[in-house]
């Protein structure tokens, strides 16, 4: 018995050194572990980072090209839209002088020609009465050589 004895605190110290080992061994593949982590993580971020750029690129294209198309249709539609009120001002227009024509209201402009035609044959006028009025009053010089 004494032999069992004396194996068991060496097997003990034995079996407390591979515990120790194997703690010291899982203690460091811990801090292994946690280093690859740590590089693979900041890898990986750079890599998401970079995947994201490339998507936002992507999708910035394909958003530009949509917004682009919009505009283009709204474009379209206020050309449209503009041609309608041109249209319509301009049919608004003509019943607005028709009715002031059955009225008897003139335009603008047949008031400005009736203007101007009477300027002219007032200027005619004064001219005429200008010319009238001389031939009417004798020269000076007549009616002193008859009086003599």
């Amino acid at each position: 018995m004494s032999d069992q004895n004396d194996k068991k605190p060496e097997q003990d110290v034995q079996l407390a050194g591979k515990i120790k080992d194997s703690a010291r061994q899982i203690w460091l593949a811990g801090l292994g572990a946690y280093t690859k982590a740590e590089e693979d993580a900041g890898r990986f971020f750079e890599r998401l980072v970079h995947e994201g750029e490339e998507l936002e690129n992507k999708t910035r294209g394909v958003v530009g090209k949509h917004v682009k198309s919009v505009e283009t249709r709204v474009e379209d539609v206020r050309d449209r839209a503009t041609g309608t009120w041109d249209k319509l001002e301009s049919l608004f227009d003509e019943r607005v002088s028709g009715a002031l024509r059955r009225l008897g209201i003139h335009r603008r402009e047949e008031i400005q020609a009736l203007e101007d035609r009477i300027a002219v044959l007032e200027s005619e006028l004064k001219r005429l009465q200008g010319s009238a009025t001389k031939k009417a009053t004798p020269p000076k010089s007549r009616a002193k050589t008859s009086k003599g």
